[in-house]
């Protein structure tokens, strides 16, 4: 018998049985603002003469609580932080 025919919860196939995604696609959702935010960073780095500094800082703690959510792994601190990462513009 190959290592693939005991693979009773299809680990090797990557598709998990009877296993919620709820928490894959709350890291990658929030990965993905981590990443937005990051580049509207930038933008506000960018306005002369130091006008967009307060909301750069501002930004840059969120994304940086939010990463520390995704570091321990806290659910419900992730939501949170994707949450309000969505409603920076």
């Amino acid at each position: 018998m190959s290592p693939a025919a005991e693979d009773p919860l299809n680990f090797l196939s990557g598709r998990l049985s009877g296993i919620n995604n709820y928490p894959h696609d709350l890291i990658q959702n929030l990965l993905y603002e981590i990443v937005r935010v990051k580049e509207l960073i930038r933008y506000y780095e960018d306005i002369p003469n130091g006008a967009g500094q307060l909301g750069a800082s501002i930004l840059n703690e969120l994304v940086s609580e939010a990463y520390q959510s995704l570091v321990n792994y806290d659910t419900g601190l992730m939501n949170k932080y994707y949450d309000l990462l969505q409603q920076c513009d």
